[in-house]
């Protein structure tokens, strides 16, 4: 009895996540009351206190979801490559085609804006410093570039048309910050018009 209690307030959990993701890819949470939420996830309104003390709680794991996503994305597409550049143009490739090929996910990031904790981790553009691949004087400041500038291009694309427009604008962000973080033009390119990892594309 105590197995299926939990595996229920489990389920009852993850349908709220579930709803909250899905309401934040056209709604602003401010706007969404929590009888919306529950009707959304199909629970009972009084169940949402049993698992969440507000609506801002709820949201940003929610968010958290998303990242976590976008995250294991990421770190399966850039797991292979050895050139600490690559990974990065990988990660603002795949990121910034988002509107394409993971809407929902793009809206919700898009939702979240400079809050959002971003997917490329803050070691890796260190690790990539300290081998000499990239050059930027302050590592914490770099990793705003990178942040803010995918949130500008994802927010850009959510509004293409044109899937060919998306991809092009990508691959054109991640030339700039690899010409920023100090590759040659020719370098830089050559990085960006290595082929994505199979499936990603």
């Amino acid at each position: 009895m105590t197995g299926r209690l939990e595996r229920r307030k489990a389920q009852t959990r993850a349908a709220l996540i579930d709803a909250a993701r899905t309401l934040l890819t056209s709604r602003d949470p401010a706007g969404v009351s929590i009888q919306e939420i529950t009707d959304a996830a199909d629970v009972g309104f009084g169940s949402f206190y049993n698992h969440f003390p507000s609506k801002q709680e709820l949201f940003d794991l929610a968010v958290a979801s998303v990242a976590d996503e976008h995250r294991a994305l990421i770190t399966a597409a850039t797991g292979g490559l050895t050139d600490p550049a690559e990974a990065l143009a990988v990660a603002v490739r795949l990121t910034a085609r988002l509107p394409r090929t993971h809407p929902s996910l793009a809206r919700v990031i898009d939702r979240a804006g400079l809050s959002y904790p971003g997917a490329w981790p803050i070691g890796d553009l260190r690790h990539a410093h300290a081998v000499g691949r990239l050059c930027f004087d302050d590592a914490e400041v770099a990793f705003a570039c990178v942040n803010g500038s995918l949130l500008g291009v994802l927010r850009l694309n959510l509004a293409a048309d044109d899937p060919g427009l998306v991809d092009q604008a990508a691959d054109r962000l991640a030339v700039s910050l690899l010409r920023m973080f100090g590759l040659v033009e020719g370098d830089a390119r050559k990085v960006v018009a290595r082929p994505l990892p199979a499936g990603r594309r």
